[in-house]
């Protein structure tokens, strides 16, 4: 059997992790003769008051550290996973699978196909429940792990099963109701290919979904992506303006329907649709708090509406200074807008938004977060001019690291553009706040590769 441990990767300074003097590269092995398999378990056995932790050393040893605790008192430490055991993988063989479109020999992490209901819980990934055992239920059941996101893409059985590539697909009826039996909601997606498990069969799954409310909290429809990289003969087509448009008028009468009969939107289309189509993204009502934002539902929405509610500054450029600014091409337009905004305002301020043509994956692929550090590169240094800073969009470099997804970190980048302050951005206001005090401006990037157990069963990524 697999040992199970949780090691830590840091320790919070005044925290009782450091009191009981746990130290960096120890591993929790149990809790009170408790074996652990993630920091799910984790959580509720430090609910005690009275501790017994298992410790391993780094150098193998183990210790028991006995002592006493508040029901709601942190232990304060980090760890390298969530899950002690590993990641549940994904068995199925879906047709549109980005993990199958990755480039080849890139880090091994991004070729993980992660379909493990904790990480669901945890952190929002989508899951297909096609890999769920009994014990997986009993024990979603047990902790009350809701919301989950559920990864559905067709409700006919056929359809989905052919997707997914797994007969085990097409017991999705099945698997929901065990969801809503154990007293679960959850929020849905469908990665929509054209042809495939739109138009009528899209149809269907709305239409079933909706009755499944309220368990069901939201459903999210994003069109397929494809990369250059793909190898398999199934054959998948992207969407263009005119089935874009299609789509847009499928889905919005059903969200005027709802719209009228909850007040509430419920169903949710991918930016990418709305680009393609040439339409104007809905207003930020509609987005109802935005419960998909991390799957890039109304992201666009969202940036603008925190660049509308960042105030302007009066000062002033003192003397020219000329901005690139990186941008997928599909954020593009966007970014050029409300940049020209700041220009019109200030004086000496030149800014040149720069899309970047995805080489690296393929030019299908036109999101700012998929951008790579040499694509980047390259288009910099393709055009000439005048150059004081550049802006690079947060959402380019590995969560919480200062790495681009070809493994070019943010440090080798800078040498190639010696002089140049270069920073980042996520967020609408932080883009505005860059762009009317650009020499002012720093973004603080704290590193993270960790998971932190905090009482109370919450869950943060730090």
């Amino acid at each position: 059997m697999k040992l199970c441990k949780g090691k830590i990767i840091r320790v919070q300074p005044k925290s009782l992790a450091e009191e009981i003097d746990l130290k960096i590269g120890d591993s929790i092995i149990e809790i009170n003769g408790r074996k652990l398999s993630d920091i799910i378990d984790l959580s509720f056995e430090l609910a005690d008051e009275e501790i017994e932790l298992l410790i391993e050393h780094a150098n193998g040893e183990r210790e028991i550290i006995a002592f006493d605790k508040d029901i709601d008192e942190e232990l304060g430490v980090e760890f390298e996973s969530a899950v002690f055991d590993g990641i549940h993988c994904c068995k199925n063989h879906c047709v549109f699978c980005f993990v199958d479109m990755i480039a080849p020999k890139m880090r091994r992490t991004l070729s993980i196909k992660d379909d493990d209901y904790r990480m669901s819980f945890l952190y929002g990934n989508f899951i297909t429940l096609t890999n769920l055992t009994d014990n997986d239920y009993k024990r979603i059941k047990q902790f009350h792990l809701s919301p989950l996101f559920v990864s559905i893409h067709a409700m006919n059985p056929k359809i989905r099963a052919k997707m997914l590539r797994t007969p085990l697909a097409e017991k999705i009826v099945e698997h929901l109701d065990k969801l809503e039996n154990a007293g679960v909601e959850y929020h849905t997606q469908v990665v929509l290919c054209e042809g495939l498990n739109d138009s009528e069969e899209l149809e269907r799954t709305i239409s079933e979904l909706v009755k499944r409310r309220p368990n069901v909290l939201s459903l999210a429809i994003v069109p397929v992506g494809i990369t250059k990289h793909r190898r398999d003969k199934f054959p998948l087509k992207q969407f263009d303006r005119t089935g874009a448009i299609k789509v847009i008028e499928q889905v919005e009468r059903w969200q005027k329907k709802l719209r009228r009969e909850t007040g509430k939107t419920f169903i949710y289309l991918g930016d990418e649709f709305y680009i393609l189509a040439d339409r104007e993204m809905p207003p930020v009502e509609f987005y109802d708090d935005f419960p998909q934002l991390d799957n890039g539902i109304g992201l666009t929405r969202s940036f603008i509406s925190d660049w509308e509610n960042e105030p302007i500054t009066t000062n002033e450029y003192i003397k020219m200074t000329n901005i690139d600014v990186i941008a997928g091409i599909s954020i593009a337009p966007t970014l050029k807008k409300l940049s020209n905004e700041i220009v019109h305002l200030k004086n000496n301020l030149n800014i040149r938004v720069l899309p970047v043509i995805n080489d690296f994956f393929g030019d299908t692929v036109n999101v700012s977060g998929l951008l790579t550090g040499i694509d980047i590169i390259n288009t910099l240094k393709s055009v000439g001019g005048e150059r004081d800073g550049i802006l690079i969009p947060e959402s380019a470099l590995r969560s919480g690291e200062n790495i681009f997804l070809d493994d070019i970190t943010l440090d080798e980048f800078k040498k190639n553009f010696p002089g140049i302050k270069i920073e980042t951005v996520q967020s609408g206001a932080e883009f505005k706040r860059a762009l009317m005090d650009f020499h002012s401006y720093k973004k603080l990037r704290v590193e993270e590769s960790a998971y932190m157990w905090q009482s109370n069963a919450g869950y943060t990524k730090i």
